[in-house]
């Protein structure tokens, strides 16, 4: 059974450098805490999701969860930056936005969810400001940031932070000797801590010592959540397979994430055979390697199929050269989060509770303020900043 931290791996010959890399963290914090980089602040509820860690900390599935919780009651923006793509500036996509132009995460979640505002922009402040005066999207009514913990120049309302529990930053050191981009100290801004990818099997004990050992302030709220697999989704159509299904399969699993151990791992008891094909996070897959996974998946004895990451699927469906074998057999993975200890119900109220409390133009806050008239946008360095903590 594996446990807590054990995907760390730290390069002890680098760890000088990453004093250096510190030094430099620390010195533009302090720029922000003394108020010469500025923080903007902005009129509409404004939720970031993030981590201090390089990779993946299961930043989709959560930005997902919090779109399918609002998405019924008000306006929903996804503002990322966009990484990887062949596009500059702000872009926001429309039905027919290929992943080049806006990336593969902000891709998979506008395929998922189509009445949902997706943009880009490496400039998060301009993004926010273009999505709340745009005619297009000027009835946005909450925006979540997607991978923005540090990026401070966003004052948000909610600032959520994700730390996965196989690579606890407690245990892990300061780049390029660890995978933290900032010290362990940086959680301290985040309003909403929660430690994602859990073993399902964790005992009332276990959730003791890891509430403790993140010793987090009494502003602070700690939630943990597990990954939650559904079926099988074709890539380029056909029917839906259960992963029990998979039992008696050779399987070629294809990734290119940050973090493929916990894929790996959660997938061996559904199968009999695993191949591995791993690639870099948000890789983009030459001729050459597109010939591999053709020839790999043409070599395995039947049956066999090919499961994949929705974020791979997203890149994978617009390529061109793939074996008609390979288009009939390749399966996107589709993840859930699933709060743990009962405590969805917790998390859901309040997130709902500060987009009502500070939204304008949501059902909820019409539902709140009655026949109250709705204000103008106002965006940029205003006097009224929206503040979780506040509530």
């Amino acid at each position: 059974m594996r446990r807590e931290g054990d995907f760390i791996h730290i390069k002890e010959w680098l760890l000088p450098l990453s004093w250096l890399y510190g030094l430099a963290v620390w010195l533009r914090n302090l720029l922000f805490e003394m108020g010469v980089l500025k923080q903007h602040s902005f009129s509409i509820p404004i939720i970031s999701v993030g981590n201090i860690t390089v990779g993946g900390t299961g930043k989709t599935p959560h930005v997902e969860y919090l779109v399918k919780l609002l998405k019924d009651k008000v306006q929903v923006a996804v503002l990322s930056r966009g990484y990887k793509r062949r596009s500059r500036g702000y872009v926001l996509a429309t039905d027919t936005t290929e992943v080049r132009d806006i990336g593969d995460e902000p891709y998979q979640i506008k395929r998922k969810f189509p009445t949902a505002y997706v943009a880009v922009d490496k400039k998060r402040t301009r993004g926010i400001d273009r999505l709340t005066s745009d005619e297009q999207t000027r009835k946005v009514g909450v925006i979540l940031l997607d991978d923005a913990f540090q990026h401070r120049y966003v004052k948000p309302g909610i600032n959520i932070l994700l730390i996965d529990y196989h690579r606890l930053a407690i245990y892990d050191k300061l780049l390029p000797a660890g995978r933290l981009r900032e010290p362990l100290n940086a959680k301290n801004r985040a309003d909403i801590v929660i430690i994602t990818k859990c073993p399902k099997d964790l005992n009332p004990m276990e959730f003791r010592v890891l509430t403790k050992t993140m010793n987090l302030y009494p502003y602070q709220e700690l939630f943990f959540t597990t990954l939650d697999y559904r079926s099988l989704q074709p890539v380029f159509g056909g029917k839906q397979v259960e992963l029990t299904s998979l039992r008696g399969y050779n399987v070629l699993l294809l990734m290119g994430i940050a973090s493929p151990e916990q894929m790996i791992q959660d997938l061996k008891p559904f199968e009999t055979h695993l191949v591995t094909m791993a690639f870099g996070d948000h890789h983009r897959f030459t001729p050459t390697e597109i010939g591999q996974i053709n020839s790999r998946f043409a070599a395995m004895p039947a049956p066999k199929i090919i499961v994949t990451t929705e974020k791979d699927a997203a890149r994978l469906y617009h390529i061109e050269g793939l074996s008609d074998e390979v288009r009939r057999n390749i399966y996107a993975l589709p993840v859930d989060i699933k709060f743990m200890l009962n405590r969805e119900e917790e998390f859901n109220s309040k997130i709902i509770s500060y987009v009502r409390k500070n939204s304008r133009d949501s059902i909820l806050a019409k539902t709140k303020n009655g026949n109250k008239s709705e204000n103008g946008n106002h965006t940029g360095n205003r006097s009224r900043t929206i503040s979780f903590r506040d509530n």
